[in-house]
């Protein structure tokens, strides 16, 4: 069988596929693993499943034929240079982010820019459907396909459906800012399972379907009936994603790794304190306000290099955004500004690393550092924490954690922070960095429990389980139930007044919310 032809029981699709073409000394190219936590969690699951990705392989025009790396079938989907610039940077990064992560920067909203992100997730749906196995298994991957899992059921009805969103799912009050609201919610609903990072991200996305669509829901399941179509149930549940334990642990403990953390040290001058920043270069990652921060530790004295050091990995991200363009060149400044004004010859107040690095270096990274800071403004999960605390097989090291972050609702015996409050942040780093040795130890160990047990293995079992049996979902307690009955009934009533409200001179053409937007 060509392998064009080939068909899996299991195919996953993400906006990218999980490799980077190279090119190599002799000219011929070739595939690397790609950096970022999508591809590093979903490695290990499809490790030894007879499955297939598909993808984006990263490059503007045409795309290289179906093609195995690594015992995985790779499908790649073209995206021309317009429709990266307009259903990548634009509807996905500058429309859906902002949306998804608080408004942190305004979102955009432009026709053609929907439009594209309509036509490309066709095209991704397609893709699926040509290398699916009669009733296989397809797992759809975050923001960027939100409409594929409808287009999916409506070309291919014998297979199973499910999609994780990695990153927030809004509150009603911000997702309704989008034009295309219906249509999003609509493409949602074609699967049959649909898993969220926190149990607020499920119960957003209830809320949205029960204001914005007037469908009705009953604990975890929506009743997504369509007029003229036998009715559907679709399960939306809590399933927060993890990382590989066991595999980080073993690589944390090789003695090249152990080696090159004491080198990193070396490198800094043996500083007494060792804080680490692990970030993409994201505006909702903090990272500006770590740096005021920390600025402000060293205009009061708290902290001084050499004996106290901070690094600062930024990976490059989304440089072709405005947004991303601008947030570089602030937090370059603001790094200039710090070692300008604080450091001494030979020793930097802030390191800043803006490149990304390979799996080994930084598990050296992160066994050499005192302190993770991980303050994200908003984030999904930040698999960065939970790296760290696997790679901690010495039992040191302590995590400070923002609130805003997924992580934190597992992580519970991080230094919590809320990275807003400049003053407390600063506190909550003293104490991470002053506090004893038996303190961080039984904090650690807490956590790597928790990550031990929660792992990546887990996560997709858990997720491939639920959606093997969705739309039945576990019982619930009277309580549980109560809160959600009246969750619904509040937001009928919402319905039901905004229904009133509108005259039908305001109502407009019932497009007219679908087409809208600045041009």
């Amino acid at each position: 069988m060509s392998g064009s032809t080939r068909t899996f029981d299991l195919v996953v699709a993400a906006n990218r596929l999980p490799v980077d073409s190279v090119v190599g000394p002799d000219g011929e190219v070739g595939w690397r693993r790609s950096p970022g936590g999508l591809v590093t969690a979903m490695e290990s699951v499809m490790r030894g499943r007879d499955g297939a990705w598909v993808g984006w392989a990263g490059d503007a025009g045409e795309a290289p034929e179906p093609f195995e790396e690594d015992g995985m079938f790779l499908r790649p989907v073209p995206l021309s240079p317009e429709e990266v610039a307009d259903y990548y940077e634009g509807f996905s990064n500058d429309t859906l982010w902002p949306i998804f992560h608080d408004v942190i920067v305004p979102a955009s909203f432009h026709r053609y820019w929907w439009a594209a992100y309509e036509r490309v997730n066709r095209r991704f749906a397609e893709a699926v459907c040509e290398v699916a196995a009669q009733g296989a298994t397809i797992w759809v991957h975050d923001y960027q396909l939100q409409l594929v899992p409808a287009m999916v059921r409506e070309l291919r009805p014998d297979v199973r459906i499910g999609w994780f969103n990695h990153i927030p799912f809004p509150p009603v009050e911000l997702f309704a800012q989008l034009p295309w609201r219906r249509r999003l919610l609509e493409g949602l609903l074609g699967a049959d399972f649909l898993g969220f990072q926190r149990i607020d991200d499920a119960h957003n996305f209830m809320r949205a379907c029960r204001r914005l669509l007037g469908l009705t829901t009953k604990g975890e399941v929506v009743n997504a009936a369509v007029e003229g179509r036998p009715t559907r149930y679709v399960r939306a549940s809590a399933i927060p994603i993890s990382v590989d334990f066991a595999g980080l642990e073993e690589l944390a403990q090789t003695p090249e790794v152990i080696q090159r953390a004491k080198e990193i040290r070396e490198s800094l001058g043996n500083p007494e304190t060792l804080l680490l920043g692990v970030d993409r270069l994201d505006y909702t990652k903090g990272i500006r306000h770590r740096l005021k921060a920390y600025a402000e530790l060293l205009e009061d004295g708290v902290v001084a290099p050499p004996d106290q050091v901070f690094v600062q990995v930024a990976t490059p991200s989304r440089e072709r955004v405005e947004a991303y363009r601008e947030l570089r060149q602030e937090v370059e400044a603001e790094v200039g500004r710090v070692n300008g004004e604080f450091a001494d010859i030979g020793s930097s107040a802030v390191h800043y690393l803006h490149h990304s690095y390979p799996r080994d270096e930084m598990a050296a990274m992160f066994l050499a550092a005192d302190v993770l800071l991980v303050t994200p403004l908003r984030d999904g999960m930040n698999l960065v924490a939970k790296e760290y605390v696997a790679c901690r097989h010495d039992g040191g090291g302590a995590l400070v954690l923002s609130e805003f972050a997924g992580a934190w609702h597992e992580l519970h015996q991080a230094y919590v922070c809320n990275p807003h409050d400049i003053a407390g942040l600063k506190q909550t780093i003293v104490t991470a960095m002053t506090a004893t040795e038996a303190e961080r130890r039984r904090r650690m160990r807490a956590m790597r429990r928790r990550v031990a047990d929660h792992d990546v293995q887990r996560w997709a079992g858990r997720f491939l389980e639920a959606l093997e049996c969705a739309p039945s979902r576990p019982r619930r307690t009277t309580r549980e139930q109560t809160a959600d009955d009246a969750h619904a009934a509040a937001d009928q009533r919402a319905v039901e007044a905004r229904q009133a409200a509108r005259s039908p001179q305001s109502a407009g053409s019932p497009q007219s919310a679908e087409t809208g937007g600045r041009p």
